[in-house]
């Protein structure tokens, strides 16, 4: 419905955007160069991690980063339930969930270790971590967590088609 030659450059934003620490995602229509491309990345750069990825990524992201900002604030209210449930004050417990969560962010960034290595650093054997982590596994944590992922990019390409 534009004109043609219309520069074009879809971006997708996640809700951290709003303290700097987001990650956003943005795709060139055919007409947007390499300068538009890059003026839009210098802009988006102060969100946080700013990508150009394929057009075809832009609903993952969603499902990915978009709702993954909320899927991580439940996890978070749960391992501070978690805490409250064996004695810990609610807000400590909110405050040392928080920070957990972000040195875990931090490792993988500053590290570049893949996830699964730095969850096996943690591990040692017959200790509290792998006994947790059986647990994890018992209610089918990544299975969940892979399924909204899929939820939501489902619903995204969904609405993108309205």
């Amino acid at each position: 419905m534009l004109p043609p030659g219309t520069k074009v450059l879809r971006f997708m934003p996640n809700l951290p955007c709003v303290v700097q620490a987001g990650a956003v995602v943005f795709a060139r229509g055919r007409c947007a160069g390499e300068r538009e491309a890059a003026v839009l990345q210098g802009l988006l750069a102060a969100c946080g991690l700013c990508e150009e990825v394929p057009e075809s990524y832009i609903d993952i992201h969603t499902g990915l980063s978009g709702s993954g900002v909320a899927y991580v604030y439940m996890f978070a209210e749960a391992l501070a339930e978690g805490a409250v449930k064996m004695g810990m004050s609610g807000p400590l417990a909110s405050r040392i969930a928080a920070q957990t969560l972000l040195g875990a962010a931090k490792m993988m960034l500053e590290t570049g270790e893949h996830p699964a290595k730095l969850r096996a650093d943690v591990c040692t054997p017959g200790g509290t971590t792998i006994h947790a982590l059986h647990e994890l596994e018992k209610g089918g944590l990544r299975a969940a967590v892979m399924n909204a992922v899929e939820a939501g990019t489902i619903r995204a390409r969904e609405l993108g088609k309205n």
